[in-house]
């Protein structure tokens, strides 16, 4: 069965993986999850774009998305562990991917309109823990920030 026949699965209730973390769209949604609350908050401009992240590039409807994200935040909320779903990252995406999902953090960490440093902090983190380099993931920080129109000023960072 596919990852993803498997992942759908678990959120029709049908089954429940001994492993949730070893789904890529769960690990994936857990690393959004992670970005989003690094300012102690997850605004629901954020949880928006997590959602319509998973919806469009995962092939999850709406609420199947919303199922993996409650999931998902229950897990991140239990384990401050990243290892884990960087290494499913790492293990299951290619090296495109890994730099697709660093811009699609980036639009985690900017769905607010800030970049904390604690979130960039963590970008930098799952960034090393998933074998992109910083300049990559500044180039897709850029890009992001671009297509959001934030592209003005010093990063609009706040602590």
């Amino acid at each position: 069965m596919a990852v993803l026949d498997r992942l759908l699965s678990f959120l029709r209730g049908d089954e429940a993986p001994a492993a949730p973390g070893s789904d890529l769209a769960f690990a994936v949604a857990v690393l959004f999850l992670e970005a989003a609350s690094m300012d102690d908050r997850v605004d629901q401009a954020e949880k928006d774009r997590v959602q319509a992240i998973l919806v469009r590039h995962f092939g999850l409807d709406d609420e199947a998305a919303r199922r993996l994200i409650e999931a998902a935040g229950k897990r991140q909320a239990e384990s401050a562990q990243l290892l884990r779903y960087t290494r499913t990252v790492k293990d299951r995406m290619n090296e495109a991917e890994r730099l697709q999902l660093m811009e699609w953090l980036w639009e985690v960490v900017y769905a607010d309109g800030k970049e904390h440093d604690l979130e960039a902090n963590l970008m930098r983190r799952i960034a090393g823990l998933i074998y992109v380099e910083d300049a990559d993931s500044g180039a897709a920080r850029k890009r992001v920030r671009r297509r959001l129109g934030l592209d003005g000023g010093s990063g609009d960072r706040t602590e």
